[in-house]
């Protein structure tokens, strides 16, 4: 083997232990960003803005709302 293939082959080695330790890190460490609320809403999501007047909008009051559960709903209708 050249200079060139040994280098690659090992580049390609480090690649590929930096993607498995990355992969394993995530799924096993479960970082900060990844966690969510009980009604899968990740806890760093930014506010969405209302189209109609412009002000900021919570993504979990959002999830609520539409999932019934901030009592907005009429059981009855």
């Amino acid at each position: 083997m050249s200079f060139g293939k040994i280098q690659m082959a090992l580049f390609a080695a480090v690649a590929a232990a930096v993607t498995v330790g990355s992969f394993a890190y995530i799924f096993i460490a479960r970082p900060a960003y990844l966690h969510a609320t009980r009604d899968g809403v990740p806890y760093l999501t930014p506010p969405v803005i209302n189209p109609v007047d412009g002000t900021p909008l919570d993504v979990g009051m959002l999830v609520r709302h539409f999932t019934g559960k901030d009592g907005s709903h009429d059981a009855g209708s």
